[in-house]
């Protein structure tokens, strides 16, 4: 039987699965997919190419896609170390904004840039400076050689105020650049001093974990607004009680939606003694013991008071994590979609990228079935010009090169004529098409003018006109890429000829084409 576009076999399941709200699309190696991941899939390729194909026409391109991922869990990737970090590193990523209060934090972020626009009259500074790199081994007699050095130089320019600042850093500084420093893209250090500083105006000496300042400060800039700095002040604002403060929201919030109940008794106790082996408290029916909070007290020397506090958020945080699959389906998709996209480039990368890049054998017989592709539009010269100190020895090499492989011209010529450091040719070597090389245009194209080398007046060329490389190693960039797509093609046929697929073409008809 002929096989359809797809390679499957087509079912009509009927009206039956309309009955359903998410119906099973189609059947793939056994697996069904309901149609919400079809579509999810289908919305995100019409977002991201712009080609903008029909659910009918992507069809091919989702199950390809999934043949795929199984082909990568057939050979094991999805058990790699590398697989299983990524996809604990993503799902980590996508939680924070589910577990942290964004209003609370946003606040918080607002009150710091208002601490930074009273204490920086302005965000940018163009600066110049003298400076010294010191390594972290630097010896004590040496950084303090280094510190006389540049208290030296503050002492010159504070008694001439009119010197040349540029002329100092261009023959002192191991900085010579001329640059703007934004507020909350520096140094702490630094940018205390340079937004100290006015117009003009030159710092005393001062030290920075990279070595050693004098700033001048050359030109001002207003402060940016909150939106353009409010990413960077995320990662500046590492205060522990800020942190505190939106998680805290976060698990007052949770505790209503988990149906969080305390077990006074057992609080009680732990507060009183200090351990306890009952129940502190529950989260949606799971007990959470005193046991449970001893393991987690040890790694957090704090009274027990704060101890149970941060073991109560914790609990309430990691309890949400865990749910986040089930009770948020774009977290889901999201977290099958970073998995899947990884498998399947993991796997092209190991039967198809390394095998088109590596395989010595491949690229030679596609290149032996493909020769034509490669032909060049007009000849070129494949040999090797000689410019020779005198008329005997051209000749002489001439007729040596007839008698040996080409793959060894370079070699005997080198030991018979340029011995004892004596040279008395010249070698060029290459594959030359017309108007490459003035003495191969003259020699063997016939055109053009040449004048004689220095030394070396005598030039001959020895090899043939060739219509296209007689080895892949010639062109091996366009063969390797060719091979690819090769290989790329015939992996996806095999794929569609092996997998079993099964569609219900009424439930395709009902995806969003929107």
């Amino acid at each position: 039987m002929k096989r359809s576009l797809l390679l499957g076999v087509i079912c009509f399941w009927g009206v039956l699965a309309f009955a359903q709200e998410d119906p099973v699309l189609m059947r793939i190696n056994g697996k069904e997919i309901l149609r919400s991941e079809f579509e999810y899939a289908y919305q995100r390729n019409l977002a991201d190419s712009e080609t903008k194909l029909s659910p009918l026409e992507y069809t091919k391109l989702f199950i390809l896609h999934k043949l795929k991922v199984d082909a990568a869990r057939a050979v094991g990737i999805d058990t790699t170390l590398s697989f299983r970090d990524r996809q604990k590193g993503y799902l980590e990523k996508l939680r924070k904004p589910y577990l942290v209060d964004t209003l609370v934090l946003d606040s918080c972020f607002r009150i710091f840039y208002q601490k930074i626009q009273s204490t920086h009259g302005n965000g940018q500074i163009q600066v110049m400076q003298l400076f010294k790199s010191l390594p972290q081994t630097i010896t004590v007699g040496r950084l303090q050689e280094e510190q006389n050095r540049m208290d030296s130089l503050y002492r010159v320019i504070e008694s001439r105020p009119d010197m040349d600042f540029n002329s100092l850093v261009e023959k002192y500084s191991d900085d010579k650049c001329c640059q703007w420093i934004e507020t909350l893209q520096t140094t702490s250090e630094l940018e205390k001093v340079a937004f100290s500083l006015s117009k003009g105006e030159v710092s005393q000496p001062f030290f920075t974990p990279e070595g050693l300042h004098i700033l001048k400060v050359i030109d001002k800039k207003e402060v940016p607004v909150y939106e353009y700095v409010s990413g960077i002040l995320a990662k500046r604002l590492n205060n522990i009680q800020v942190l505190n403060k939106v998680t805290e929201t976060v698990a007052e919030r949770l505790k209503k939606e988990f149906q969080y109940a305390v077990n006074q008794s057992g609080i009680e106790e732990l507060l009183e003694r200090g351990v306890t082996t009952q129940t502190l408290f529950t989260i949606d029916g799971q007990e959470y013991t005193g046991t449970m909070f001893k393991r987690f007290a040890v790694s957090h020397p704090l009274s027990v008071k704060c101890q149970l506090d941060g073991f109560i958020t914790k609990s309430l945080l990691d309890y949400e994590s865990e749910q986040l699959e089930s009770k948020h389906p774009e977290v889901r998709r999201a977290v099958q979609e970073y998995g899947e996209d990884y498998l399947v480039a993991e796997v092209t990368r190991q039967q198809i990228d390394l095998p088109s890049v590596n395989d010595r054998a491949g690229l030679a017989t596609y290149f032996k079935f493909h020769q034509e592709d490669y032909r060049w539009k007009s000849p070129r010269y494949k040999g090797i010009i000689l410019h020779c100190a005198d008329k005997k020895i051209a000749k002489q090499a001439k007729k040596l090169l007839k008698k040996v492989p080409e793959k060894e011209w370079v070699d005997i010529l080198r030991k018979t004529f340029n011995t004892s450091g004596d040279e008395k040719i010249k070698v060029e070597r290459g594959i030359f098409a017309d108007g490459d090389n003035k003495y191969i245009d003259k020699l063997v194209f016939k055109k053009g003018k040449t004048e004689p080398m220095v030394y070396y007046p005598f030039t001959v060329a020895v090899g043939e006109k060739r219509k296209g490389p007689d080895d892949y190693r010639e062109v091996i960039e366009r063969v390797r890429k060719d091979y690819r797509n090769h290989l790329y093609a015939y992996w996806e046929q095999e794929l569609l000829a092996s997998g079993k697929v099964e569609i219900n073409q009424e439930v395709l008809k009902t995806v969003n084409n929107n």
